[in-house]
């Protein structure tokens, strides 16, 4: 099963589930806002997506990765807007039968996540201007 969602709130987690009997590793990734961006103190992270493109192409990656990996559910929410340092901007749970497969989908996931879903960040430094935030890691 693939969940995802873009949302301009804060981010509630999925519930973990003790059901899953099948899997021996729930990974749970919280991606934060840090206090800098390119050694620059900053206040908050302001995330806008291509609207209508943004959501169909993380569906798309999330239904590539169950595909491309031995792992049974991907769970995804992205946050858009302003989302303060120390917030969480995104949200992936993964399910698997064992830990190293769902590393390994993860890694993908967020490393294809940051290339090819139309959602850009600008830093907000404390003076209020925004500076452009590229992924160049």
């Amino acid at each position: 099963m693939v969940i995802v969602e873009i949302i301009n709130s804060p981010i509630i987690s999925f519930p973990s589930d003790n059901d899953r009997q099948q899997d021996g590793a729930e990974l749970v990734f919280n991606g934060r806002v840090r206090d800098t961006e390119n050694g620059r103190e900053i206040v908050a992270l302001e995330y806008e997506q291509y609207k209508g493109m943004a959501k169909v192409e993380l569906l798309q990656l999330a239904e590539n990765t169950v595909n491309k990996f031995p792992i049974n559910d991907l769970f995804c929410k992205h946050r858009v807007g302003k989302v303060d340092v120390g917030d969480t901007s995104l949200h992936v749970v993964i399910w698997s039968k064992h830990r190293k497969e769902g590393l390994n989908a993860m890694t993908w996931f967020i490393s294809e996540l940051k290339k090819r879903v139309p959602i850009w960040k600008w830093a907000i430094m404390k003076d209020g201007t925004r500076m452009p935030s590229e992924c160049t890691h």
